[in-house]
């Protein structure tokens, strides 16, 4: 995975709002106005956490009429983890050597 997919990724967990509409959206799905009662915030507000959620493909979005409804993406959950641990992942012939080795 590349470093501006890795970085996307991040930036979807790094807020506090992001992570209470994760929150939310582990019990399924939930229409943008039920999300804006929730987190409390303005309507462009959830637009915007909702666009960098989505962008990051950890969320997903369906159009449905005048509505948005929203729920984690189980495929964006993987890249998500896959990212988190090829980043903690030592690597353990790297590890064995001294950085002033030639």
């Amino acid at each position: 995975m590349d470093e501006k997919k890795t970085a996307t990724i991040f930036k979807a967990f790094c807020d506090e709002n992001r992570i209470r509409i994760l929150k939310l959206l582990t019990t399924g799905e939930k229409c943008g106005c039920k999300l804006l009662d929730e987190i409390n915030v303005t309507q462009p507000t959830l637009s915007h956490h909702m666009k960098i959620l989505c962008d990051a493909e950890v969320v997903v979005g369906r159009k449905e009429g005048k509505w948005m409804y929203y729920s984690i993406s189980e495929k964006g959950v993987e890249q998500a983890m896959e990212c988190l641990g090829q980043l903690t992942t030592l690597d353990v012939e790297y590890e064995n050597k001294s950085c002033c080795e030639e």
